[in-house]
């Protein structure tokens, strides 16, 4: 048996082509949640903290991105109100995507 025959041999034997890049497509779509709608309490609590910050201010932020929430602590560099969307260090983060913000020097 030559070389080449006796290392296929040992090569890794995968009996469905594709299966394993399916299988994580599944896993990663079972990881993303819709987003959850705020109560009318929550929207005008997440409306007072936009009105009382402004660029500099320290946040903790949850927001939606993706199917998952994600949360940020940090300075705000950017509040744009006319495309209404806040930028805290390197994230952009609309409004309609914004769960929870906590002023921290308020």
């Amino acid at each position: 048996m030559n070389r080449e025959d006796r290392a296929k041999q040992f090569a890794p034997f995968e009996a469905l082509k594709g299966l394993r890049d399916a299988l994580r497509e599944k896993e990663i779509e079972r990881e993303r949640i819709k987003k959850k709608e705020l109560s009318s309490e929550k929207s005008v609590e997440i409306q007072k903290n936009l009105f009382k910050i402004d660029k500099g201010s320290q946040v903790f932020i949850k927001y939606y991105e993706n199917g998952v929430y994600r949360e940020i602590n940090g300075v705000v560099d950017k509040k744009d109100i006319v495309f209404k969307y806040l930028i805290v260090g390197d994230v952009k983060i609309p409004f309609d995507d914004l769960y929870l913000i906590e002023i921290k020097n308020f």
